[in-house]
């Protein structure tokens, strides 16, 4: 991935486009629908800061080595997006960009020992602490477009672009097979890259091809496949929940 701190520097950056973006919409924009079922825009805004927060708590896991659970329940974290989605948008937008600080701030200071030092996702995958900025940087820009509010994946920056693709595609093949749904069989390849991944695919299967845009924005679920063709007939296949648990850790 991009250095350490260039990825923090992007994703304080991807924060304040998030802020922006909040800032420019009504109380009653903020309580609409977001892309994601059943939540609104404050829905979404509240997952943001609390995201932030959750792996601020696997950072100080791997600051002193003392287990620290990403969130203390899934009720927990539910309850407190809940609580968070109401606000005002000043007190979302405080909320967003004060956690990101937070976040940001102890990434900066954590010792370079640390980096390396292992941490679990709440879904129960292990994973070095540096994979936390990965992690952020796809929340960021992901759920910037799950606003549904102007922002989508044809503004994310080329950085984000070109280092979740390829390890979208990586993380993917890496999956049993039994996790790749309707992709079983294909070969997915970007046009502008030549990165492809390979799902059980054999000479004269079916594929999908597009910009490392396009298919980063199909395969993450935040486009409807614009701009990725299959080289045969039929619709393009609805992929599987991403993201997707890091190869090789």
């Amino acid at each position: 991935m991009e250095n350490r701190r260039k990825v923090i520097d992007e994703l304080d950056l991807g924060v304040e486009r998030i802020t922006a973006t909040l800032s420019r919409l009504s109380a009653a924009e903020l309580r609409a629908p977001s892309a994601l079922p059943g939540w609104t825009r404050g829905h979404v805004a509240a997952h943001i800061a609390r995201n932030a927060d959750s792996l601020w708590n696997l950072l100080e896991w791997a600051r002193t080595g003392v287990e620290i659970p990403q969130y203390p329940s899934v009720a927990v974290r539910n309850a407190d997006i809940e609580e968070g989605a109401g606000r005002s948008a000043e007190a979302l937008i405080e909320d967003v960009r004060t956690s990101q600080a937070r976040f940001s701030a102890h990434a900066r200071g954590l010792p370079e020992d640390a980096w390396d030092a292992e941490v679990r996702a709440m879904q129960g995958w292990a994973h070095p602490a540096w994979y936390l900025l990965c992690r952020r940087w796809n929340e960021v820009e992901a759920h910037h477009a799950d606003l549904a509010a102007g922002y989508g994946p044809a503004d994310w920056p080329e950085s984000y672009v070109r280092w979740a693709l390829g390890s979208t595609l990586t993380d993917l093949a890496a999956q049993p097979p039994e996790r790749w749904g309707a992709l079983a069989g294909f070969r997915l390849t970007a046009t502008d890259s030549g990165e492809s991944a390979r799902l059980g695919w054999s000479e004269g299967g079916p594929e999908a091809a597009g910009s490392g845009r396009a298919l980063l924005g199909w395969l993450s679920g935040r486009s409807d496949g614009a701009g990725v063709h299959l080289r045969q007939d039929g619709a393009l296949p609805v992929p599987p929940d991403w993201p997707h648990p890091p190869a090789g850790f």
